[in-house]
């Protein structure tokens, strides 16, 4: 039976899960296959790589920077987070990220990508970090804040939303048994997208918009299923216990540092319970 890591995105909610995944790492977990989307693929990839403390890292030091993520990147290049210094400068000079390892790792990871003219999801099985890092840059890419990613010929934008939680996905690919890493509490409920907004932003591309306007639906929808495998035995579940206290675009070091903190201390609480559910 193959195991599975299914992680969300949830702009700097995420760091929540790079703390999870670094005390996984303390622990010597491992899974066959890692799924992670849009900042869940950012730090899933970072697991996959066994870089222990790399995301926390590079995230406090580089927060401030108008290159990492800025309205003034926005203004001027048409992406918030700015895409050759964190998808190229930071990993290939300032913060080395472990191709090496990565490329070489016996456990497979996947990002999905959203596309535009489908408003369907693309699961990409990444096998070269280097070679295919637009990949996780299209799953990262957030609608409105970013400009669309083309890969081979089609316009991709944020994973999620297509599916925000592709624990489905993951089943039908053949993991049967996975650990799913949520950046919201339990008993959340997402609520509709702006109907305006995306018909205005995305007018163009009337499948993704109606992805987007869906989306809180599948989402709701998909956190209902996520229950009932968690009552059944089929996933464990990681969440924090309470609203993370951090903006989606924050970047405020020590607040950070804070929601890490409390990912890593979730982590570590749940270990031993994560290396007895996957055996």
């Amino acid at each position: 039976m193959k195991t599975g890591l299914v992680l969300e995105g949830g702009g700097m909610r995420g760091i929540y899960t790079a703390g999870v995944l670094d005390a996984f790492l303390e622990n010597n977990i491992e899974f066959d296959g890692v799924i992670g989307v849009s900042a869940g693929a950012i730090h899933g990839c970072s697991f996959v790589s066994r870089q222990k403390g790399r995301s926390i890292r590079y995230y406090k030091k580089y927060c401030k920077d108008p290159r990492f993520m800025s309205f003034r990147s926005l203004i001027l290049t048409g992406d918030f987070v700015g895409a050759d210094f964190c998808y190229h400068e930071l990993p290939e000079k300032l913060d080395i990220y472990d191709y090496d390892t990565f490329n070489k790792s016996n456990t497979k990871f996947y990002v999905p990508c959203t596309d535009l003219e489908t408003g369907k999801a693309l699961y990409k099985h990444m096998t070269d970090m280097h070679e295919e890092i637009d990949y996780l840059r299209a799953s990262a890419s957030l609608p409105y804040f970013s400009k669309p990613v083309i890969l081979d010929g089609k316009k991709y934008l944020d994973g999620a939303v297509a599916d925000s939680v592709p624990v489905k996905a993951f089943q039908e690919m053949g993991y049967e048994r996975n650990v799913v890493v949520l950046t919201r509490e339990d008993g959340y409920v997402k609520k509709p997208e702006h109907a305006g907004l995306s018909k205005i932003g995305y007018r163009k591309y009337p499948a993704f918009v109606k992805a987007l306007q869906n989306r809180h639906m599948n989402y709701n929808e998909t956190l209902k299923e996520i229950k009932q495998l968690e009552a059944d035995g089929k996933v464990l579940v990681i969440r924090p216990a309470e609203p993370l206290n951090i903006g989606r675009l924050e970047s405020d070091p020590e607040k950070i540092e804070a929601i890490y903190n409390i990912g890593y201390h979730d982590g570590l609480a749940v270990a031993t319970k994560v290396k007895e559910f996957i055996n």
